[in-house]
C-alpha cells in the first residue's frame, strides 16, 4: 500500500469518528511512520518492532489545566509497516487503521489502556 493510500485510510478513520468527538480534538497531530524507533521499542519494553501499531504522546485533555498553553501539539503516530504486516488484505488494513485511530484518540481524551481495551471489545467485536 502506498503512503498516500494509507494516509487516506487514516483520514477516513478520523472522519468516521462521531462529529462531537472530532469537534473536541484539539492541539493534536496525527502522523504516519513506517516503524517505531528503537528508543520507543525499548521504552515500552516491546518484544519487537511489529507489535506496536500506534502511539499517543502528549498531555491528555483530562490532565490539562489552566497552565496548559503555548505547548506543542500532542502526537498520535500510526505505524504503517506493523499494521500492514498484521493484516491479510486491504480490508483488514482499513479496519485496523480505523481501530488504531480510535484507540489513540481515546488516549488523547484521557482513557487509560485498560479502559480503551474494554471499550474496543464492545465497539470492534465485529471487525
Amino acid at each position: 500500500m502506498t503512503y498516500k493510500e494509507f494516509e487516506e485510510l487514516v483520514k477516513q478513520g478520523v472522519e468516521q469518528l462521531p462529529p462531537h468527538i472530532r469537534k473536541l480534538l484539539e492541539n493534536v497531530d496525527i502522523v504516519i511512520e513506517d516503524w517505531p524507533s528503537e528508543d520507543i521499542i525499548k521504552k515500552l519494553k516491546l518484544p519487537n518492532k511489529y507489535s506496536l501499531f500506534g502511539l499517543y504522546q502528549g498531555i491528555p485533555k483530562t490532565k490539562r489545566g489552566s497552565h496548559y498553553a503555548n505547548v506543542l501539539p500532542d502526537k498520535i503516530t500510526l505505524f504503517k509497516k506493523p499494521i500492514e504486516n498484521s493484516a491479510k488484505n486491504s480490508i483488514e488494513i482499513k479496519n485496523l487503521v480505523k481501530k488504531v485511530v480510535w484507540h489513540e484518540i481515546a488516549h488523547h481524551f484521557g482513557l487509560d489502556e485498560k479502559r480503551v481495551r474494554e471499550l474496543e471489545k464492545k465497539k470492534f467485536q465485529k471487525l
